[in-house]
């Protein structure tokens, strides 16, 4: 049995025209001529976009470096003064053996002799055992040292990175932000050319697209945004500027070369 070919829906056209004092057309034109301006500064923030993480990351990890640093410095001085500790044992250790050795000048008998000559052995053994734990924490605190140098030169190596990307970004910021001001003001009054509706539609249509591009022209009988194929029939209707018609794959507004053409032609007698 064959089987009945279902009639492939036609998108459907999103806006219709029921402000009799405005055309299509002219709404076509403020939008397409909005989406340029907002083009042109995402372009300049995606200019310096990148400089500022870089500039962040820097910061992040030198001061990531500088905690680093503060802590291999804290840990030399836990092992310095736990050298000190041992020299203090030394030192007291000493003092039992020079008072050993002395009553050992005083005793009667064997007994207390070697009583003595064992407590001056364990003091001197206890001398050993510090020197060693000594000798440790001098190589603990070679390392410590070398680490510090390590972090110490990388930090420095870091803040001049950093230096240079602040200075990087401090003149792309000088060059671009006048300039972004202006468009910012320009897409501000353009703003006041589109109907509320339109203009909730457009700014949503651009939160949702990556690109930002929620006006696009038909560029190769495709869509400027997406690239899918734009069926014949609704190319015809694009250009007889009747409806505002979207994309039906990505929901962008779609505009021919001659709405496109228009705008570049105002825009370059604005600048004659």
């Amino acid at each position: 049995m064959a089987t009945k070919k279902t009639k492939k829906e036609e998108p459907k056209v999103v806006f219709h025209n029921d402000e009799a004092d405005i055309t299509v057309e002219k709404r076509l034109k403020a939008l397409y001529k909005l989406q340029k301006i907002e083009s042109e500064i995402d372009k300049i923030r995606i200019i310096r976009g990148e400089l500022p993480l870089e500039v962040q990351d820097l910061e992040d990890t030198i001061e990531g470096l500088t905690i680093r640093l503060s802590k291999l410095d804290e840990q030399k001085k836990e092992v310095e003064n736990t050298i000190s500790g041992y020299n203090n044992d030394i030192a007291e250790h000493k003092d039992q053996i020079t008072k050993y050795t002395a009553q050992q000048n005083k005793v009667k008998n064997n007994r207390e002799f070697e009583s003595l000559a064992k407590e001056i052995e364990f003091q001197e053994l206890e001398i050993q055992l510090c020197e060693k734990r000594i000798r440790e924490a001098n190589r603990n605190i070679s390392n410590i040292e070398s680490n510090i140098e390590k972090y110490s030169h990388e930090v420095a190596e870091k803040k001049k990175d950093l230096e240079v990307k602040r200075a990087e970004l401090d003149d792309i910021i000088k060059d671009t932000s006048e300039r972004e001001e202006e468009l910012l003001k320009i897409a501000e009054q353009e703003e006041k050319n589109v109907e509320e509706r339109y203009l909730s539609a457009f700014k949503r249509i651009r939160g949702n697209a990556k690109n930002g591009l929620a006006v696009v022209t038909v560029d190769r009988e495709s869509c400027g945004g997406c690239f899918n194929k734009v069926a014949h029939q609704r190319q015809m209707e694009i250009k007889m500027h009747k409806h505002i018609i979207v994309c039906e794959y990505c929901g962008r507004i779609l505009v021919d070369d001659a709405i496109a053409q228009e705008v570049e032609n105002e825009e370059a007698k604005e600048i004659q």
